[in-house]
């Protein structure tokens, strides 16, 4: 029994890893050329497969892109779970998404990525829908942490995400740092939102 477990294991770090390295190759691919102008049979060469095998790691160029921001969203909610009781859940979600904020920002892969998506209309619809599924994910999961209503729990979930997005628009525009503007933001709606 054992050894089949650890052939499930092996496999699935192999097929993580192949599933890294091909959106390695896809990233920069898309960042030189652009991502509409940049087929699949192109990051299949760069990769060293056929078009097929990278069909059988990703169902459209698009998931190459968004591999890694559903890993994020899914660690963001275990790790809301794990957070101490006694902390509000507009603390936890401040030290959640901060603690993420910080691996990103210092990730130029991530800040490519992000680029990527936001210079990208199609990238950018596909990630809107995705956010959104992460935000009911969050909900629940504030909701399971206390006593919240729906109502509450999407509200917070929500300004939590306007102080993301506020936060990476001001580092943009006036090239501040991204964290101490994610801080302000939410030491901003705290007064509303304490929770």
């Amino acid at each position: 029994m054992t050894g089949a477990s650890d052939a499930d294991g092996l496999r699935a770090r192999t097929r993580r890893a192949v599933r890294a390295e091909i959106a390695e190759v896809a990233l920069e691919l898309f960042l030189a050329n652009g991502f509409d102008d940049t087929t699949v049979d192109e990051i299949a060469r760069a990769a060293g497969m056929t078009k097929r095998s990278f069909f059988r790691y990703f169902p459209a160029k698009e998931d190459v892109v968004f591999g890694g921001i559903d890993a994020v969203g899914e660690q963001v909610v275990a790790e809301l779970r794990a957070q101490p009781a006694d902390r509000s859940p507009w603390e936890c979600l401040h030290a959640v998404l901060r603690q993420w904020s910080e691996k990103i920002q210092s990730s130029q892969r991530e800040l490519s990525g992000l680029q990527l998506i936001e210079s990208t209309q199609s990238l950018r619809a596909r990630f809107h829908q995705k956010r959104e599924q992460w935000r009911q994910d969050v909900a629940d999961v504030l909701r399971e942490r206390s006593e919240l209503d729906a109502f509450t729990a999407d509200l917070l979930t929500n300004a939590a995400t306007a102080a993301l997005d506020t936060a990476a628009r001001e580092s943009q525009r006036n090239d501040a740092d991204r964290l101490s503007a994610l801080d302000r933001a939410f030491d901003r709606l705290r007064p509303a939102f304490a929770g």
